[in-house]
């Protein structure tokens, strides 16, 4: 700042850089919140942000996954709390087409296209009938969920994968639809089997 500033100029300036300093200062600033983004999960109650903001859960944050909305809380002291899991970006009960792993595809019009929802009750479901890939005889990925429908660990259903010939459908927590455990050749998968599967 040079000599020749007028104090109108040289009060403003110092009014700014006060601002600043207080706005970066959680005792000047006190409690506030935002929105973040889970990048790991420790073993002490902790998540980790992708900004590196380690907060500690409340009772009612439970299973968090890695790569989920969350909002996070900063007392005046500067301590964060992970209040939990924001809403999906999909409104709860929309059904979301799936996208289609490989060569796996919808069977057609006469039965629904695969899809997932978001049931908002700590669910999630699948339906549809998909067709699978030719030649089909050990397993397969059908498609892979998204984060906020994916369980927070392994789900397995009996289904019918071709006249006369059963398996499983697993999901995962990495959010792969895979069929398996089955002996012949996979025509289709009945994706209505998982009707209803929890998330956390």
């Amino acid at each position: 700042m040079t000599s020749s500033a007028r104090p109108q100029e040289v009060a403003a300036a110092m009014r700014r850089r006060m601002m600043q300093a207080a706005s970066a200062e959680p005792t000047v600033r006190r409690a506030d919140w935002r929105g973040a983004v889970v990048a790991s999960v420790g073993t002490d109650g902790t998540i980790t942000t992708t900004d590196g903001i380690v907060a500690r859960r409340r009772a009612t944050y439970l299973s968090p996954v890695v790569g989920e909305q969350i909002m996070i809380t900063v007392s005046g002291s500067g301590s964060w709390i992970a209040d939990g899991r924001t809403a999906p970006a999909t409104t709860a009960g929309t059904w979301v087409p799936l996208t289609y792993s490989g060569s796996w595809a919808a069977w057609g019009s006469t039965y629904n296209n695969p899809a997932y929802r978001v049931n908002g009750d700590g669910t999630a479901s699948l339906c549809g009938f998909a067709r699978a890939p030719a030649s089909t005889t050990s397993s397969s990925t059908i498609a892979t969920l998204p984060v906020e429908a994916r369980p927070a660990t392994k789900i397995r259903y009996l289904t019918q994968l071709a006249t006369g010939v059963h398996g499983t459908l697993d999901i995962f927590p990495t959010g792969v639809i895979q069929i398996n455990d089955f002996t012949g050749t996979a025509t289709w998968a009945a994706l209505d089997v998982a009707s209803g599967y929890r998330l956390y």
